[in-house]
């Protein structure tokens, strides 16, 4: 090695200039990352509230309620009805995402783009004012999701110049998730509006208001350790690698400098 650096002073320059400039490099972004970061975390309530419904006509399965919230979930459950009859959930004020797959554990599917259509490659949820499904053992539940831009854990984050501009953004965003609308439930067999008698028939939703935001921040001393993880990565990848390589070429260069000098003397 010392003869490689005699030989080569530039090669010791060049790597102290290249850690020196990586640490640099490493110490801004974490700066940046953490004293002067552009993006902003929002909490929201997530709150779980049951519907009151009301039965529109005494004796018939057909109830209705009405919600003014910013929405993210929904849910009807059924529970005593006909088997193979149907539930039919409609929203009168605007649409929403429905598919047999929301809430089930190890199930894939999109329902974020409801203007794009992944049919072919993966399920997608239904976009509309109305949704229904089949209760093939006379139970089930029927979840659908409202607003598909509030998160739906009470946590989401955004990217603005200030703290005064990502706050007008998420006032901005829950106040144009809230919306009247009146959810009409009903239960049919053969197009037939079955009798309520013995069913039971019960909503939830979720609602959020926002509750705070502030500036996203990191563990500076987690990252650093992170970052150098990565730097001695770098500096293995880019230096010991190479000079593996140099020191076997060396090794077999000197091995081969002995085999001609032993049979120069023969």
């Amino acid at each position: 090695m010392k003869r490689s650096l005699s030989k080569n002073p530039n090669m010791l320059r060049t790597m102290i200039g290249t850690g020196l400039t990586l640490i640099v490099l490493l110490a801004f972004a974490v700066y940046s990352n953490t004293v002067d970061s552009e993006y902003y975390e929002y909490t929201t309530t997530n709150e779980n509230q049951q519907m009151e419904l009301t039965i529109e006509e005494e004796g018939q399965s057909e109830w209705y309620f009405s919600t003014n919230y910013a929405i993210t979930w929904v849910n009807f459950s059924v529970d005593g009805a006909p088997v193979d009859s149907v539930l039919t959930v409609e929203a009168e004020g605007t649409n929403w995402s429905h598919s047999p797959s929301l809430g089930l554990e190890d199930s894939n599917y999109i329902c974020n783009e409801p203007e794009s259509d992944y049919s072919s490659l993966i399920e997608t949820c239904d976009y509309s004012r109305t949704h229904s499904m089949v209760l093939e053992s006379g139970n089930g539940t029927l979840r659908g999701r409202v607003s598909l831009e509030l998160p739906i854990k009470g946590k989401g984050y955004l990217e603005s110049s200030s703290i005064e501009e990502a706050t007008e953004i998420a006032q901005k965003m829950v106040s144009d998730a809230k919306r009247t609308i009146t959810w009409k439930i009903s239960i049919s067999q053969d197009g037939e509006v079955v009798p309520s008698a013995g069913l039971l028939v019960t909503g939830d939703y979720a609602k959020h208001e926002l509750i705070e935001l502030e500036q996203f921040k990191i563990d500076p001393i987690q990252e650093t350790v992170y970052s150098f993880s990565a730097l001695v990565g770098c500096f293995f990848m880019a230096l010991v690698v190479p000079l593996m390589i140099y020191f076997a070429a060396r090794y077999r260069e000197t091995k081969d400098e002995e085999k001609r000098s032993f049979i120069e003397e023969e």
